[in-house]
C-alpha cells in the first residue's frame, strides 16, 4: 500500500500518509464524516481495521489502524467540529480505542429514527434521503484481509462520501419537525454513554446451554467456554468459528470417556475442535473435578415478563396497561417509533416500582434516573402519572335503567 491521499481507493497505512490526509482535513469545511470497518464474526477483537474519513473541501480518506497505530494527528486535525456518524453507538468504542473522541456528533441513523422514517440502513436512509442507490454487498466481509479488494475500498469510500449531505438534510427535517433540541439529546447521550461492563458469567450466553442439566454439567460448559475464549483472544479469532456453541453443548452432552472418544462426537466440529482436542479434553477434566459448581440460575436484575404481572404484581400490571397505550399514542402523534419515545424497560421499571407520590415530578425523577432524557420527559412524564392515577380507580358501577 502507499502513502498516496488522493484517491479514496488507496488505504492510507504509515504515519507519513496519515499526516499528509490529516493536514488535508483539517483544510476542509464543515462537519466530518467517519465510519468504521471491522472484522466481526472473524476476529476476536472488535478493533477498527479500516477508518473512513470525508470532509467537504478536504477529501475522502481510508486508512488502515492496525498499521498506522497512533491516529493523534486525524483527532488534531478534526478538532472541535461535529462528526457525523450512522449507527455511531457502534462504531463509537473502536474509534475510541484507536484515539479518536469526538466532541459532538450527528447520529445519521438516530435521526432518521426521530424522523420516523420507516428503514433506517445507512443505504435506506441516503436512498430515501438523496435518491442515491449504494450496494451492501460486503458489509459482512473480513476486513481484516490485507490487502482489501478495490471492489470493497469502493464500497467503504461510499459510506462516508455521501454522509454530510445526508446529515444536512435530515437536520432541516428536524427542525422542520421540531425535533432538533429531542435529536441533540438523542446524539449527547449516545456519546456519553458508557461501554456496558462485561458480565462475569459471559459462559452462561452459549447457546443450547438451557438443553444440559445438572451443576456439573454447567461447570464443564464453563471451563470449555474459557478455555475457546482465551484461544480465541491469543490467536485474534471469533470464538464460533474455532468452535461453534453447539459443538461445546455436544461434546458435554456425549459425556466422552477420553480424548478420543470426544474426537469421535461428530458434532463436535470446527477449524480448531480437533487440532486443539487437548485443550478441549483438559477443560472438561477440570469441569469435572472442580468443587466450583455454578447455580443452575443466577440472580437477574431483569423484571418479570409483562405477561406474569397480572399474578405476581396485580398494581404494577394495571399501572402498565394504563400507561402503556398512552405513550404509544404520543409516540404516533410524534411520528416516531415508541421505543425512541420511551423505551419499553423503562416504562415497565417505572410501572413496576413507582415513585410515591406517584406524579408527574416524581416520574420524571425516577425516569431521569433510569436514563430518560429531558424531552422525554417531558413528553411522557405527566401522561405516565394520570395513567397510574386512573389505575387506582375503581370502574364504574353500571347505571340501572327502569324497566
Amino acid at each position: 500500500m502507499a502513502d498516496r491521499t488522493d484517491d479514496p481507493r488507496t488505504v492510507i497505512d504509515t504515519a507519513r500518509g496519515l499526516a499528509d490526509a490529516a493536514a488535508l482535513i483539517a483544510d476542509g469545511t464543515g462537519p466530518v464524516a467517519v465510519d468504521v470497518e471491522r472484522a466481526s464474526g472473524f476476529r476476536y477483537s472488535q478493533r477498527a481495521y479500516l477508518i473512513q474519513v470525508f470532509r467537504r473541501d478536504g477529501g475522502l480518506f481510508l486508512f488502515d489502524p492496525p498499521a498506522i497505530g497512533e491516529f493523534a494527528p486525524l483527532q488534531d486535525a478534526i478538532g472541535d467540529e461535529e462528526w457525523v456518524l450512522h449507527a455511531a453507538s457502534q462504531d463509537l468504542p473502536s474509534l475510541r480505542e484507536e484515539g479518536l473522541v469526538p466532541p459532538r456528533i450527528f447520529d445519521t441513523e438516530l435521526a432518521a429514527r426521530l424522523l420516523g422514517k420507516e428503514r433506517v440502513g445507512l443505504g435506506a436512509v441516503v436512498e430515501d434521503v438523496l435518491g442515491i442507490s449504494l450496494a451492501k454487498a460486503h458489509s459482512a466481509s473480513d476486513w481484516s484481509t490485507r490487502p482489501l479488494p478495490q471492489s470493497w475500498l469502493e464500497y467503504a469510500a461510499l459510506d462516508v462520501l455521501h454522509l454530510v449531505d445526508v446529515r444536512d438534510a435530515l437536520a432541516r427535517e428536524l427542525v422542520a419537525q421540531g425535533k432538533d433540541e429531542y435529536a441533540r439529546e438523542e446524539f449527547q447521550s449516545v456519546l456519553e454513554r458508557p461501554d456496558k461492563p462485561q458480565r462475569e458469567d459471559r459462559w452462561r450466553r452459549l447457546s443450547g446451554l438451557h438443553t444440559l442439566r445438572g451443576r456439573r454439567n454447567l461447570a464443564i460448559a464453563r471451563e470449555l467456554w474459557l478455555a475457546r475464549e482465551e484461544y480465541a483472544r491469543s490467536v485474534d479469532t471469533a470464538p464460533g468459528r474455532l468452535v461453534p456453541d453447539r459443538s461445546l453443548v455436544a461434546a458435554i452432552a456425549a459425556n466422552p470417556g477420553s480424548p478420543q472418544e470426544l474426537a469421535a462426537v461428530k458434532e463436535f466440529t470446527g477449524r480448531a475442535s480437533r487440532a486443539q482436542l487437548d485443550r478441549w479434553w483438559q477443560a472438561i477434566a477440570r469441569g469435572r473435578a472442580t468443587a466450583d459448581l455454578p447455580p443452575d440460575r443466577v440472580p437477574s436484575e431483569n423484571l418479570p415478563p409483562a405477561r406474569t404481572w397480572s399474578d405476581r404484581n396485580p398494581d404494577a400490571d394495571r399501572r402498565l396497561k394504563s400507561a402503556r397505550p398512552l405513550v404509544e399514542e404520543r409516540a404516533g402523534a410524534l411520528g416516531m417509533p415508541v421505543e425512541n419515545l420511551l423505551t419499553p424497560d423503562l416504562l415497565r421499571r417505572v410501572a413496576w416500582e413507582p415513585p410515591d407520590p406517584a406524579d408527574a415530578d416524581a416520574i420524571g425523577a425516577a425516569l431521569t434516573r433510569l436514563g430518560a432524557r429531558p424531552w422525554q420527559i417531558a413528553q411522557t412524564a405527566q401522561l405516565i402519572a394520570d395513567a397510574f392515577v386512573e389505575s387506582t380507580q375503581e370502574p364504574a358501577e353500571p347505571s340501572e335503567t327502569a324497566s
